[in-house]
């Protein structure tokens, strides 16, 4: 009896193993196996992973203070600029100002070649003068071409020479993607630029030389005893918040580009928009890129230079 006993528990033990293991085995074997990966970290170094969906050609957002990347779409690749050439040249043109070697209200002469300019002007005569400041504001809400020209050769002498000095100055801010053939943007073989480009010599000219956005934050103006009427080409002046500039540019090969900054909550953010395909687009993907950046980032500020943290007791 006690055997009996024994050998029927010892037979309970065995079946209940075998039932357990083949459970198991059937469990492995019909479930797929998670496999970790760095997904995550992928997300979260990879600007683009969150897909904003843009239709443009190339696209960044950066941080306007330190100039860290925030989104990138395409950033390195090369397209025509238009008119947003004029923002290295505004770039020159404050350095002149703000260093003493131009006034604004200085006197500028226009040349048989800067009224010669097509495409966005305010129509200049030969030997018509406006002031500086008058000439910037064309520059900056009407992209008048025959304003940036005949600033060029009043700053250098010459826009060849001008054209040279904004090549220079694009090498030492590290725009390799770039090379300037003129100062105002018309189309011209091999005159290219990269969102990434753009983006640094915007944030040169804004965080240097923050006076700019008296100009590139006026939505309308005029000139000539209110005989010139200007509107800013950059609609995000009237209807995005906190917008400070900056600039748009269009041509029928370069398509529709445009450098937009604004600031929130002392956040300052720079969207650049390259080769898109419409005015509209470009607006909007400029506004979806610094909305993506004011809902997701802010800028805290854990200290500055020179402040005392601790002071060691003697």
């Amino acid at each position: 009896m006690k055997f009996n006993r024994y050998l029927y528990n010892l037979i309970f033990v065995i079946l209940l193993t075998l039932i357990f293991s083949f459970s198991f085995l059937t469990i492995s074997f019909a479930t797929t196996p998670y496999i970790w990966s760095n997904s995550s970290l992928e997300t979260s170094t990879n600007t683009d992973s969150t897909d904003l969906k843009l239709e443009s050609g190339g696209a960044i957002l950066i941080e306007q203070t330190t100039g860290t990347v925030l989104y990138d779409h395409n950033s390195h690749e090369k397209f025509r600029p238009a008119s947003v050439t004029k923002v290295m040249s505004l770039l020159l043109i404050m350095e002149a100002i703000d260093s003493g070697q131009l006034s604004l209200k200085d006197n500028i002469t226009c040349s048989d070649h800067a009224a010669s300019m097509g495409g966005s002007q305010i129509w200049l005569e030969k030997n018509e003068s406006l002031t500086a400041e008058e000439m910037l504001k064309a520059i900056c809400l009407n992209s008048a071409n025959d304003c940036v020209v005949a600033m060029a050769e009043h700053i250098a002498g010459s826009e060849e020479e001008f054209v040279h000095r904004m090549n220079s100055k694009a090498k030492s801010l590290g725009m390799n993607d770039t090379t300037f053939k003129n100062c105002h943007g018309l189309d011209e073989d091999d005159h290219l630029t990269s969102s990434y480009d753009i983006a640094l010599m915007s944030r040169e000219l804004l965080n240097n030389h923050p006076s700019i956005t008296n100009y590139t934050t006026i939505y309308m103006d005029s000139l000539r005893g209110g005989e010139t009427g200007l509107v800013n080409t950059n609609k995000l002046v009237r209807n995005y918040q906190g917008c400070t500039g900056l600039k748009t540019g269009s041509t029928s090969l370069a398509l529709f580009n445009l450098s937009a900054s604004a600031t929130r909550n002392d956040l300052s953010l720079i969207a650049v928009i390259m080769h898109s395909p419409s005015t509209d687009i470009r607006f909007q993907e400029a506004q979806k890129l610094l909305n993506y950046g004011f809902s997701n980032f802010t800028n805290i500020t854990f200290g500055t230079k020179d402040d005392v943290v601790r002071k060691s007791i003697s």
